[in-house]
């Protein structure tokens, strides 16, 4: 697997972060550019997202942590003071969703999600610099989303607040979430942003919310009928979806074993593993296709959207690699290698730089997708990069012997 190793780091190097540094500064406004189409024209008054800058921040955190190359914590720092002083809500404390072109803000609800992705972000730019200012901003976000969102009867976390941090009314993440009170998808990042944040700082607060974050998993997200996420809830974690979401599934899959591996709880870690590969299984049974790419969604009637979507296509890299390590099941292996074939035909956009929002099934690009924008980020991919990287450079670490009774 050295050559997958060899390709993922070209690809990091070569084309995901050189892109962002070439053309998604803003040298006019500021920060970075808010949207960049496919054929790398650009709208320089398109509004600027939170995710957006919290995933460059993280990104380019993440670079400069392996690399120690100045170009990258430079761009980590632009973001991070772009953040800080655009996005950052002095009055009430958390972080606004979107601002416009200058900075203004022009979305102020604090979406659990957005928050959540804040904390990740700083975590990892803290571990970059060792900043304590950095650490305690962080601790002092989780200690803002614990002090609004979290639910002390039921368990878990409410979707979205106003400014002021009073629950909204529509509690959507975007138009096409369901209004619900919880969601998989906001407990997902939660866990990841906490598990980062205590891998880099012990917190007894944290680590108790972590603990809980798995467990919910465990005991209400993941379906024991089908070994899929449930993706919706009301707030006592009734069902309010039957749609499956396979890249959510790969994603959590290997998300949660690293969040229980952080925790260190040795008979937490076990239970999660053991979900991890039935539910990594459930996505290569259903949701990879022939020639490698990795479907949408279903529901119960089979296959609702066929679509080859970039996030999920760089997840299943990383959690096909993660069932083969815990597993030693060689459909695993193969998948992997399989999922970045795919990626490197069809996701790639090799003549403009970075990589397509989707293909069809018949490995058509999406013409109105943007290369940029608020939710087009470095973060699923240049991530993939990383694990794959560091995975691999663990296993080179192994004894042969014991690799070979690994599979």
């Amino acid at each position: 697997m050295q050559d997958l190793r060899q390709k993922v780091e070209a690809e990091l190097l070569s084309n995901i972060l050189p892109f962002w540094l070439e053309h998604a500064i803003d040298d006019e406004h500021g920060g970075f550019r808010g949207q960049i189409a496919n054929d790398l024209t650009f709208d320089s008054r398109a509004a600027k997202g939170l995710i957006l800058n919290a995933r460059i921040l993280w990104t380019f955190s993440k670079a400069f942590g392996v690399y120690r190359d100045p170009v990258y914590l430079a761009a980590a720092r632009r973001a991070y003071e772009y953040l800080v002083r655009f996005f950052w809500d002095r009055e009430f404390g958390g972080v606004y969703w979107m601002v416009d072109y200058q900075g203004v803000p022009i979305d102020t609800k604090k979406r659990i999600y957005g928050q959540a992705f804040t904390v990740y972000a700083l975590a990892e730019y803290y571990h970059a610099t060792g900043d304590a200012e950095i650490l305690a901003r962080a601790l002092r976000l989780a200690e803002e989303i614990e002090a609004a969102s979290h639910d002390d009867k039921h368990g878990g976390y409410f979707e979205t607040y106003e400014r002021d941090w009073t629950l909204a009314v529509d509690q959507r993440l975007s138009d096409v979430d369901l209004d619900e009170k919880k969601s998989m998808n906001t407990h997902l990042h939660l866990l990841e942003a906490y598990a980062a944040l205590l891998r880099y700082h012990e917190d007894t607060g944290v680590r108790n919310r972590l603990r809980e974050l798995i467990e919910i998993f465990l005991d209400h997200i993941v379906d024991p009928r089908n070994q899929h996420f449930i993706l919706y809830f009301d707030e006592e974690w009734k069902r309010r979806c039957e749609k499956i979401s396979f890249g959510h599934d790969i994603e959590g899959s290997w998300l949660l074993c690293e969040a229980a591996e952080i925790l260190g709880d040795s008979s937490l870690l076990d239970r999660v593993r053991a979900v991890a590969v039935k539910m990594a299984q459930a996505v290569y049974a259903q949701g990879l296709d022939a020639d490698g790419g990795l479907l949408y969604e279903a529901d119960p009637t089979g296959i609702i959207d066929a679509d080859r979507i970039w996030w999920p296509q760089a997840e299943a890299v990383v959690g096909f690699l993660n069932a083969y390590e815990l597993s030693g099941k060689r459909h695993f292996k193969d998948a992997a290698e399989r999922s970045w074939a795919f990626i490197e035909r069809n996701i790639v956009d090799h003549e403009h730089g970075e990589w397509f929002w989707l293909v069809s099934t018949t490995g058509v690009p999406g013409a109105k997708q943007d290369k940029v924008g608020e939710w087009k980020c470095p973060y699923h991919n240049s991530r993939t990069c990383f694990e794959v990287m560091e995975r691999l450079d663990a296993r080179q670490e192994i004894p042969v012997e014991a690799q070979n009774a690994q599979g």
